[in-house]
Parts: C-alpha cells; sequence; structure tokens
C-alpha cells in the first residue's frame, strides 16, 4: 500500500522528515487554536467510532485533528482517516510514524500538532479505543480557559460487554483518579486530557521519555515532570471518554501484569530522579518496605472490597516495583506483544 504526501508548498510543517504526511484536508488552516491528537494502532475499526465521536462534538469552537499511524508496515488506520478527512467531516491530518513504541506515537502527534498548527494553544488527546462524549471538548476546553490551568484531565469510564465484569470498575486499573471537578496535584494518563502549549515548551522535547516506549508509563512521568515544575492540574468530572474493555483485558493474567507493570513505571520515575547514591538506597528502602505494607493494605481491602482481586492489587504493583528494581520489566507496547 502506497501513499502520496500531501503537503502545502512551506515545507516546515513536519518537523520530523521521518514521518510522513499520508493525508491533510484541502486547505488546512494554521492557524487553528485547539487540536485534538489520536495515536493510532491496529484497530482501525475502532478508530472510526472515535473519530465519529469527534464529528459529533457539541461545540461552536474550530479544532482539527492529528492521527498518527504507528504501524508503519500495514497503515490500517490510514483508510479511515482518509474518509474522514476527504469527506470534510473532520479537518486535520494523517501521519505515519515508522519507528514504533506508545511514546514515539505520542511525541508524533503532539510536535506534529505544535509545527502545523502554531497559532494553537490547547492539545487535546483521545485514544484509537476509546469515544468521547458530545460535550468533551468543550468542557476540557472551557476547564482549561476558566481555571487557567497547564493540564486538564477527564475520567476514562471503562465499558463492559460482560455484565458479570462491571465489578472491576472498582479495580484501580480502571477506576478514574478522581471523582469530583476541581483542582488536582497530578493526573496519571494521556487518554483523556488537554495540554496547554506553554507546559510542551517548558519542558522541551522530546515530552514523552523514549525509556517508558515499550513499558509505557511515559504519561506518568511526564506528568509527573509538569508537577515537579510547578504546573497546575485540573480534573473535569463531566469530560467523559468511554471505552469499551475487551475481554482479554478482564482476564486474571491481564490485570495481574496490568499491576506489574504499574509497579515498574512507578519505580522508573522515582529512579530517574534518584540522582545520588543516597538517594538511590532511599529508593531500594522504600522498595522493600512496600513489600510488608502491600500485604497489610491487602487485608484491608478485602474486607471493604469484598473482592480478592482488588485486595491484591496493592500486592501486585509493590512486586512490579521489586522486580524492576533488579532489571525485570514488561513491554506490552512491543508490537508483537499486542493482541487488543
Amino acid at each position: 500500500m502506497s501513499f502520496v504526501e500531501t503537503m502545502p508548498e512551506d515545507n516546515h510543517l513536519s518537523r520530523d522528515p521521518s514521518r510522513a504526511i499520508v493525508m491533510m484536508s484541502p486547505a488546512l488552516d494554521p492557524t487553528i487554536g485547539i487540536v485534538v491528537c489520536v495515536p493510532c494502532f491496529r484497530r482501525p475499526d475502532h478508530l472510526r467510532k472515535t473519530l465519529q465521536s469527534l464529528v459529533d462534538q457539541r461545540t461552536n469552537r474550530r479544532f482539527a485533528v492529528v492521527m498518527v499511524e504507528n504501524d508503519a508496515s500495514a497503515c490500517g488506520s490510514v483508510p479511515v482517516a482518509n474518509e474522514f478527512l476527504r469527506s470534510g467531516k473532520l479537518t486535520g491530518l494523517c501521519v505515519v510514524e515508522p519507528r514504533q513504541g506508545n511514546c514515539q506515537a505520542i511525541n508524533a502527534a503532539f510536535e506534529t500538532a505544535r509545527s502545523i498548527f502554531p497559532d494553537a494553544t490547547d492539545f487535546l488527546m483521545i485514544d484509537d479505543d476509546e469515544v468521547a462524549s458530545p460535550d468533551w471538548l468543550e468542557r476540557m476546553v472551557q476547564a482549561a480557559m476558566v481555571t487557567d490551568a497547564d493540564i486538564v484531565g477527564g475520567p476514562v469510564l471503562q465499558l463492559f460487554n460482560d455484565d458479570a465484569k462491571r465489578g472491576l470498575q472498582r479495580h484501580p486499573a480502571f477506576r478514574p483518579a478522581y471523582d469530583t471537578s476541581g483542582p488536582v496535584p497530578i493526573i496519571y494518563g494521556c487518554g483523556n486530557c488537554l495540554i496547554r502549549r506553554r507546559a510542551f515548551e517548558r519542558l522541551g522535547c522530546p515530552a514523552f521519555d523514549l525509556r517508558f516506549n515499550f513499558l509505557g508509563g511515559g504519561d506518568v512521568d511526564f506528568f509527573t515532570r509538569c508537577r515537579r515544575a510547578g504546573m497546575q492540574f485540573y480534573w473535569v468530572a463531566d469530560a467523559v471518554i468511554a471505552e469499551t474493555v475487551p475481554d482479554v483485558r478482564t482476564r486474571l493474567s491481564w490485570i495481574a501484569l496490568r499491576g506489574l507493570r504499574i509497579g515498574a513505571i512507578n519505580y522508573r520515575v522515582q529512579r530517574k530522579v534518584a540522582e545520588t547514591r543516597w538517594s538511590r538506597i532511599r529508593l531500594a528502602a522504600k522498595v522493600l518496605a512496600l513489600l510488608p505494607l502491600s500485604v497489610i493494605r491487602a487485608v484491608r481491602l478485602l474486607f471493604t472490597e469484598w473482592r480478592p482481586l482488588i485486595a491484591l492489587h496493592p500486592m501486585i504493583v509493590a512486586a512490579g516495583g521489586l522486580l524492576a528494581a533488579i532489571g525485570i520489566e514488561l513491554q506490552p507496547y512491543k508490537a508483537s506483544k499486542i493482541t487488543a
């Protein structure tokens, strides 16, 4: 499958020449101030639902969409992007990021958006397996304007095909970080976020550390660095995005691996800033202390949640941190390992 790169005459648009622009809306207006970024990887059927939810946004604000295809060999998302851009349902472009990985795709999306839309101040992100509620964009942008927060987050609500699995909505792997709107100390995921241009400018490039490329957690690291830089966060509880959970993600094995990965990410983020010998010793002591403490917490959760799978989560996370400390980490974002 081959595509022709469509670009205006001023070739400064794409910051990285290795990222081919495979589709662009006719007469694209670079003065648009809001951009929605959509990293894409091997989910073309659901991407169509994601893009349709952007078409259905109830807002008078002009916005563009930047889609990043991260499977350069098959480019299964490109025809879907082409469908929405050529028809005029959405305004924007689609680029192919040939270097595979979670952080590569996200960096490509935000860097391309900032380069092509130099007047844009607000950059939102939604994953290609998510669907935005009709007022999502309006509520996120309005919150950013009213509060002047550097970063705005919102909930990703999990939808389960099997009614018997709905109890998993209370599991930390699926539950939103906050329940009510207001200022928050940090957000943890980029699947429903708005980041101001000034935040990117303060942290520099690449925004998402490539050391998290296959482990995941580049978003946790990015937002942690934003917090350390003194940036302000805000949560909008009614700016809802929905995600349908594949059956494979409700299995005990997947949930356990997710807990191990969370522990590994937490360790990796803390290890980055442990620059002195003493700070590394303290981190090692903390990792070891979390094991017995997690057992106590698990017992308490068992009596409050009445679900062993939820109660075991702190112990699994603690184990993930210990494994990472001795050099054992999962890499779920390698293409050969991705099944859903």
